[in-house]
């Protein structure tokens, strides 16, 4: 019998590094799906739909809220993003494990309705270093910059409502530090009372 799968929620500021940390946890754990949000923003260049993110346009999108399709919603920077149930749902009947990157915002929506989540808060190495990340990247200007530094600041504090905080001094080691987590909530007992049981009837 194979227990129900993990959904890991990964969050942190704009420029610690978060989908360089998924992409390589990835590679450590090549069962762990990724977990497919729903948006309204426009595609980028090279970005796919149904790969990178369900595009939908913004009636498309209020319709499916309005119908409870998703587990978690929230708008970021003028567009709408979400986490669509029955996707999730029937991933983690079937054991897969499946990791989102999620802001706070949606993190808390999905602590309080699917506690049994996995929540990792990725923290930078100190403030100066996330700083020069953002600045580095070169997608903001001078003002988006200013915003995104503040909003990171603020955000600093959500920590206190994750199960996990991991620093990222390192990509590479920072991966590894959550496929550990990972691999001791799969072996956690209250995830696998059904197989317990069976094994004892």
């Amino acid at each position: 019998m194979k227990s129900k799968g993990l959904f890991i929620v990964i969050s942190g500021p704009s420029g610690v590094g978060k989908g360089t940390i998924i992409e390589r946890l990835r590679k450590i754990l090549p069962d762990v799906r990724k977990s497919v949000s729903v948006t309204t923003r426009e595609p980028r260049e090279g970005e796919r739909d149904g790969q990178h993110y369900y595009f939908r346009t913004l009636t498309e999108y209020q319709q499916m809220i309005a119908d409870g399709q998703f587990l978690e919603t929230a708008e970021v920077y003028t567009n709408f993003y979400g986490t669509p149930k029955d996707i999730l749902f029937k991933q983690l009947k079937d054991g897969h494990d499946v990791i989102g990157e999620l802001d706070t915002l949606g993190a808390r929506q999905v602590k309080k309705s699917y506690p049994e989540s996995v929540r990792i808060y990725v923290l930078p190495p100190n403030l100066d270093e996330l700083e020069r990340r953002l600045k580095a990247r070169g997608t903001e200007d001078e003002d988006g910059l200013k915003r995104r530094i503040g909003a990171a600041r603020r955000e600093l504090d959500e920590y206190r409502t994750y199960n996990y905080v991991v620093f990222n001094d390192d990509p590479e080691k920072a991966a590894e530090r959550i496929a550990k987590i990972v691999e001791a909530e799969r072996c956690a007992v209250a995830r696998n009372q059904d197989i317990i049981k069976g094994l004892l009837r």
